[in-house]
């Protein structure tokens, strides 16, 4: 008799949220008081290896159960899946969970649909990380580059970007890799910080910040603005003058603004240096990124965290919208998306600096950067990925920054999972720690 094979056999969600609130960590113009949360998923199999899958989508709070929902909608597309097929080709499950027909209406491939879709997708790839006893980074960096392709959904953007092309890119990104990978884990990977910038933060504590990210090795630094323009100059100015002129400071407007009103502001900022302005206006605004851009140089334009899908990024880089593309781990439908993406900035040689933060984005993304170095672009030369200390020490495998830069993970898997002691305290509503604070659920329910 043949053997059985090993099948997926649960998806279990969790609603985890952290205060972050009440310190104003994460605050800006646009979200003044958010509660950083992960609708967090687990796939579990039959296997006796022990491996599981790890996956989250980030939120801000309120609207982490509609996400754990959603998420909970795809359990009947992965329940029963052979593990081995599954870790073998995660595309045939990106492409199931898009084409759901009925699920699709809902997007179709952006918003709360396609952010479980991502989660899913995500915890899958770290469930074939780990059976492969390999980081994500070294999974996707040594991949033969026809297989990649095939990860790749090019449906919307073969206009811009074939799978020809696409090959091309990944051949010519294997050369020398083996060579980067090794100065990879010896140097690790460009970081800038947004620890000092916080909107709530006062000037004290904004300069206190600067002088220790760059006494940490930072190069760069992020500064949030677009609430009130005389506190952003006078907030910049303090940040100017402790970190010098040498290092960056980019500015992060988190969408506050009209598209004139963005061109003013930036132009007011000016004197200052700063080396990019961040999600300007609406992020779904293409022509408006592109006019903006056109009239702020050469401060460079910045937006990605909150694009959609590759369509939206596709459209972004076809009109000469943006000087930077932000890729976001967990917005998108996952690393499948992803590789879409960073194809699609190589392509079209934008830099990619990835936005993080948040639960556990800086735990997912450096693996895409780090892909992308090793096996894809080859360069690292204006290119930072976002760092913030805010709850890594909730996670088993957290990211590891020295001297202004990642440290190349070596756990095998996606370093997504939360440790079980950090799900019992902050799973929402009945975690110990929401069970003894009621009278924070007002704000976070």
């Amino acid at each position: 008799m043949a053997p059985t094979a090993l099948r997926i056999t649960a998806v279990d969600t969790y609603d985890i949220r952290f205060p972050t609130s009440r310190e104003l960590d994460g605050s800006d113009a646009m979200n003044p008081d958010p509660d950083y949360s992960a609708a967090y998923v687990v796939l579990r199999t039959d296997a006796d290896d022990g491996h599981e899958g790890h996956g989250f989508t980030f939120t801000i709070g309120r609207g982490n159960d509609v996400q754990v929902a959603a998420i909970d909608a795809l359990r009947g597309h992965v329940i029963g899946r052979p593990v081995d097929v599954l870790c073998a080709d995660p595309g045939t499950l990106n492409r199931d969970l898009i084409g759901d027909s009925q699920l699709r209406w809902l997007g179709p491939e952006k918003g709360v649909m396609h952010m479980a879709i991502g989660a899913v997708v995500n915890a899958a790839w770290d469930l074939a990380a780990k059976r492969a006893r390999k980081p994500l980074w070294q999974l996707l960096a040594e991949a033969d580059p026809q297989w990649l392709v095939s990860q790749v959904d090019f449906r919307y953007i073969a206009d811009a970007l074939t799978p020809e092309r696409a090959l091309a890119l990944l051949r010519k990104g294997r050369e020398g890799a083996g060579q980067r990978a090794a100065r990879l884990r010896v140097r690790g990977y460009p970081a800038y910080t947004t620890s000092p910038g916080w909107l709530g933060y006062d000037d004290d504590k904004l300069t206190r910040l600067a002088r220790q990210a760059v006494a940490d090795g930072f190069t760069q630094i992020k500064l949030k603005v677009g609430a009130d323009l005389d506190d952003d100059l006078r907030r910049l100015r303090a940040a100017r003058a402790a970190v010098g002129p040498g290092i960056r400071i980019a500015v992060d407007a988190n969408q506050r603004w009209n598209v004139d009103e963005a061109v003013t502001w930036t132009r007011a900022l000016a004197p200052f240096d700063p080396y990019w302005i961040e999600e300007p206006t609406s992020p779904d605004d293409v022509l408006g990124h592109a006019a903006i851009r056109e009239r702020v140089a050469p401060v460079r334009v910045a937006t990605g965290e909150h694009v959609q899908n590759r369509i939206v990024f596709k459209q972004l880089l076809q009109a000469g919208a943006i000087d930077v593309l932000q890729i976001d781990a967990a917005r998108v439908g996952g690393v499948n998306e992803n590789l879409a993406i960073l194809l699609l900035a190589a392509h079209f040689d934008v830099p990619v600096c990835p936005h993080a933060g948040g639960v556990g984005l800086c735990e997912l993304v450096q693996h895409l950067s780090m892909f992308d170095y090793v096996a894809l672009t080859g360069t690292t030369e204006n290119r930072v990925i976002e760092y913030v200390d805010h709850l890594h020490e909730h996670f088993l495998a957290p990211v590891a920054v020295r001297d202004g830069h990642y440290t190349a993970p070596t756990a095998p898997g996606f370093s997504a999972a939360i440790r079980p002691e950090s799900i019992a305290e902050y799973r929402y509503p009945d975690g110990s720690y929401w069970a003894h604070h009621p009278h924070e659920k007002g704000a976070a329910a």
